[in-house]
């Protein structure tokens, strides 16, 4: 009984009170205890930024929006079509390629099969093709492939100067030289077949740096 009378007078005595308001911030309005929780929030105000911060954003806000993207440069290529493409493939290991594009290009190409010798094949291969020089001229070019290397032909290539008469009577000297050699060769295998065959075994070892020895 004397636990409900003292909370009955804490009771009044609060009642009698004057209403406290509590402030978040010095410069923020004060919070009535007593009004709705939405009517202190729209009394809240955010803090104002400070003044470098503002001048910040002033600046970023008068900035175009082209300012902000990404300096990208993009390069554009224009696809070149092919009007024609023919191609036949022989049972024999032949073929024939010939194609042409939309800026100008002419090409062709054929290929076969040739028999060295015994087990060895060789693929020859013949071919040209053409195209616009950026001052207009038309370059063609003509190309053999097979066991003696590429070669290749063309107006536009330049050709070296010709060999003078001194110079050529020097490779002459050589070549028979070269020629006299292989006869003598072919000669003494003939005739003495040991001993060629000996000699080519010193040859052999001299082109591995392993000098034949006595």
């Amino acid at each position: 009984m004397k636990l409900l009378v003292v909370s009955c007078a804490l009771l009044s005595l609060a009642t009698a009170l004057p209403q406290r308001r509590v402030s978040l911030k010095p410069d923020q309005p004060e919070i009535d205890d007593q009004q709705p929780a939405e009517q202190n929030y729209n009394n809240y105000q955010q803090p104002q930024p400070q003044a470098e911060y503002r001048q910040v954003q002033q600046e970023y806000k008068a900035k175009p929006i082209e300012d902000f993207r990404p300096k990208v440069q993009l390069e554009t290529t224009t696809f070149v079509p092919i009007i024609r493409f023919d191609k036949e493939q022989g049972t024999d290991g032949s073929y024939k390629t010939a194609y042409e594009t939309g800026n100008n290009i002419h090409a062709s190409e054929e290929g076969y099969l040739k028999t060295l010798g015994e087990g060895q094949n060789a693929l020859v291969q013949q071919g040209s093709y053409s195209y616009t020089a950026p001052d207009g001229q038309i370059i063609t070019v003509d190309y053999t492939a097979d066991e003696f290397g590429f070669r290749v032909s063309g107006d536009h290539i330049p050709t070296p100067p010709p060999v003078s008469p001194e110079i050529q009577k020097g490779l002459d000297l050589i070549y028979a030289g070269i020629k006299a050699n292989a006869e003598r060769a072919a000669l003494e295998a003939k005739n003495d077949p040991e001993a060629a065959r000996k000699q080519q075994d010193r040859a052999a070892l001299d082109y591995k740096g392993e000098y034949y020895q006595q």
